[in-house]
């Protein structure tokens, strides 16, 4: 028999409307909020089956395949855990190695890469404009690969950051939150501040601030986005916040001073990233191998970034939040002043007092994206989770 908590988020996802099956998830604000529910709910059961020692296996043979165009550390692992937890082998299709180099097309590989493929993992958001762009591709190829009969299935692709969004971190920050202030009921009025904050380093993508206002402003949060002037995010990006606020109830707004958003705060958020029109020129010069017109333009960012070090998630900072005790929450690594570097995106003190929670709030990836694998292969997720916990298979069997 399953735990009353298992139980219990059963009889919640019955309950929920959802068309997942077959879909990829690319773009939180392309899913309903019954969907953006049910993958939530069904990672919680999953971490809850993980905690009680139960078997998620459901897959007998299959590769999940992943594709990393940037540097990553817990989505990386994240995407492998999960991958592995539901019967799938992992492995990881490194460009260098491949006939990419050599000129093989985004349709060839997808296809060639597909053969016994069930998901697609893909990390691009380096390139603005062009990593969600990516991923369309190799979604419409392996459409065309299934319809014309040389895929026996068609994979599902699942978008581990792009340069518009990064839905395995927002949905782990989204199940962070509901289970800090007790259920998805309870964020409705909350004020979160989506902050810039220094960093000595530049280039940094938009997604997860614009990640975290797409996704926050549909559960009734009061979201304030904060940055110094010229460090804007995605205009198309902040409309869709500003849009999901008057749906949901919620407020966004935006301001130029981090005290004020930090004012009254429930939650905090400081995160860096390179304003748009940096990311647009750094496109072009990636593009072009413009190595040297890459060197002027870093040596120009991070001047300008050292004008804002005052932009710093600080003790005096936390003292402006409500009762100066606000959730810090952070995607990680944090730039952590007097650790990674000299000065930083927040102080050493604060990063301390808040660390356990940053690694709780990492725990859900791995979940969040076998949700997401599973919500999609399998039309009826309470009927699989129902006969996974009737199995009831020992994870570890003693």
């Amino acid at each position: 028999m399953p735990s009353k908590e298992i139980s219990k988020r059963l009889s919640e996802l019955k309950k929920l409307r959802t068309n997942l099956f077959m879909k990829d998830f690319l773009l939180t604000w392309e899913k309903s909020q019954d969907e953006i529910k049910a993958v939530a709910t069904v990672a919680e059961i999953l971490k809850l089956m993980h905690r009680e020692n139960i078997s998620t296996k459901l897959f007998d043979t299959g590769l999940a395949i992943s594709i990393f165009r940037d540097k990553s550390t817990r989505t990386r692992f994240s995407f492998a855990s999960a991958v592995n937890m539901l019967g799938l082998a992992l492995s990881d299709l490194d460009e260098e190695k491949s006939q990419i180099s050599h000129g093989e097309t985004v349709r060839e590989t997808a296809n060639m890469i597909s053969f016994l493929t069930e998901v697609i993992g893909i990390r691009d958001d380096m390139f603005l404009g062009e990593g969600n762009k990516y991923m369309r591709e190799v979604a419409e190829a392996v459409e065309e690969g299934y319809k014309e009969k040389v895929l026996h299935q068609r994979p599902t692709l699942v978008n581990l950051q792009c340069d518009i969004d990064h839905p395995t971190q927002s949905m782990s920050d989204l199940l962070k939150l509901k289970n800090y202030f007790g259920g998805f009921e309870k964020l409705k009025g909350r004020k979160i501040a989506m902050t810039w904050a220094y960093s000595p380093s530049y280039g940094k993508p938009l997604s997860v601030p614009q990640g975290i206002i797409g996704l926050m402003t549909r559960f009734g949060m009061e979201v304030t986005l904060a940055y110094p002037e010229g460090y804007n995010l995605i205009e198309d990006v902040e409309k869709i916040a500003s849009e999901n606020a008057r749906k949901y109830g919620g407020s966004f707004r935006k301001v130029y001073s981090m005290e004020e958003a930090f004012k009254d705060a429930d939650v905090v958020y400081p995160k860096s990233w390179a304003p748009f029109v940096v990311m647009q020129r750094r496109t072009e010069l990636l593009k072009k191998g413009d190595k040297e017109g890459l060197k002027e333009l870093e040596k120009e960012c991070l001047a300008n970034n050292a004008k804002y070090k005052n932009w710093e998630c600080n003790e005096s900072m936390m003292k402006l939040t409500r009762n100066g005790s606000a959730l810090y929450m952070h995607c990680l690594p944090a730039d952590i002043t007097g650790v990674s570097c000299k000065e930083g995106e927040v102080s050493k003190d604060v990063f301390e007092k808040y660390r356990i929670h940053t690694y709780d709030e990492a725990s859900y990836k791995p979940f969040v994206i076998a949700a997401m694998i599973l919500t999609s292969r399998f039309k009826e997720p309470v009927k699989t989770l129902n006969m996974l916990l009737r199995k009831a298979v020992k994870r570890v069997r003693n």
